[in-house]
């Protein structure tokens, strides 16, 4: 198992990244689909628990084969995909992934945001054994390195300046200076249980998630004068519109159950799923500890400077 905590800061509150993150993923995810390829929604419904409140219950379908390394495809089925299932109790979110493939590999995301540079020690509340497992990593939206293949000259924040908001260029150092500025705190879980292989696939994923991490973040920001105003519905109203776009990309032979996604909109009264009654409530629950989820020096085990 392989615990890493992403730290991801940006030029933006958190109430505003609520409706750029929305945007971004669904923007995004109709960008990446082709026909049999991409990121096909199944369900998209409001959800309540006991614990964390009403919030918003997603599960998707992942279809990548075709870009996995060769050292992969060469063990898994021409026709592959990655269940995303996500409970989104904003500011707090829990996504886990999964493949019926291969039973021994999930992926665990948990998330909170604040309004701060990364400088909570424990946000996420992990116990004494999970602090001593856990390597914390900073991602610099504006100065890390990103593969030449998603390079965008329009998405290079070091470049970008908002018309409606009039932030960035981001500079070397925005981190320590930039107002307002909020914090993504991500608890990244790797399990792939396969002797000879565990190693190197759970590196792997990392990888890949810290790629797929840095690209996101970078839209949700240099898009912002696309989303910038938008109430939720307005935002919800855009992701129902590309979710069906994006699946009719996706599935080459469009089916009941491929299409059964529920697109209700928050508050209301969703239509019955023909997966379920009701979105399932079955996310992982870690005990956390009391933490001291306050701006402080954070143990960290990355290359990149903590921001203090």
């Amino acid at each position: 198992m392989l615990m890493k905590e992403y730290r991801i800061c940006m030029p933006l509150t958190v109430e505003e990244y609520r409706i750029g993150q929305l945007y971004m993923i669904a923007k995004h995810s109709q960008e990446q689909s082709m026909k049999g390829e991409g990121v096909e929604v199944v369900r998209n419904e409001p959800c309540e628990d006991e614990e964390h409140g009403r919030g918003r219950y997603t599960e998707k379908r992942i279809h990548l084969s075709s870009r996995l390394p060769s050292w992969i495809r060469a063990v898994v089925p021409r026709i592959f995909y990655i269940t995303e299932r996500a409970w989104n109790f904003y500011p707090h979110t829990i996504t886990e992934y999964t493949c019926s493939f291969l039973p021994k590999f999930i992926i665990l995301i948990e998330t909170k945001y604040q309004n701060n540079n990364g400088s909570s020690c424990n946000c996420l509340g992990l116990t004494d054994e999970e602090l001593t497992q856990r390597e914390v990593d900073f991602i610099d939206i504006a100065t890390d390195d990103i593969p030449d293949k998603q390079y965008q000259a329009s998405e290079d924040c070091t470049k970008f300046k908002s018309k409606k908001t009039n932030r960035g260029p981001l500079a070397e150092g925005w981190r320590d200076t930039h107002d307002p500025i909020m914090c993504s705190y991500k608890l990244v879980t790797v399990k792939f249980e396969v002797w000879g292989l565990q190693t190197r696939v759970e590196a792997f994923a990392h990888r890949a998630i810290r790629d797929i991490l840095l690209v996101g973040h970078r839209q949700a920001f240099t898009w912002v004068d696309e989303w910038f105003g938008m109430a939720m519905d307005d935002v919800r109203d855009f992701e129902q519109r590309l979710q069906e776009e994006t699946n009719q990309r996706v599935l080459a032979t469009p089916s009941s159950e491929n299409l059964s996604m529920t697109t209700a909109s928050p508050g209301s009264t969703p239509e019955p799923s023909p997966l379920g009654p009701s979105p399932p409530m079955d996310f992982p629950r870690r005990k956390s500890s009391a933490g001291c989820g306050t701006q402080a020096d954070a143990p960290s085990t990355s290359k990149q400077s903590d921001p203090q």
